[in-house]
């Protein structure tokens, strides 16, 4: 028999998480940017010829330029979680 959620607490899921107040470190934003510029540019320099190091290196550049905007979009971002 299958227990159907109580709809009072919105079906589970377990106690809620405190929001984060500080925005995450510059080296965590500049490890996700540089993994998600490796990976999207990868197969395409991949196919290109490029060494996946070099595409490696250009991940990692373009991943220091986006680092502080990305933090600076997260800290926007606590700041209108916490006005409203």
């Amino acid at each position: 028999m299958t227990e159907t959620p109580d709809p009072v607490d919105g079906g589970g899921g377990g106690p809620r998480r405190p929001l984060r107040t500080e925005p995450r470190p510059l080296v965590v934003h500049w490890v996700v940017d540089t993994a998600v510029v490796f990976l999207a540019t990868i197969i395409v320099g991949l196919f290109l010829g490029a060494s996946w190091w070099a595409v490696l290196v250009v991940a990692a550049v373009i991943g220091s330029i986006a680092a502080p905007v990305t933090r600076r979009a997260d800290e926007r971002a606590m700041a209108a979680r916490r006005a409203s």
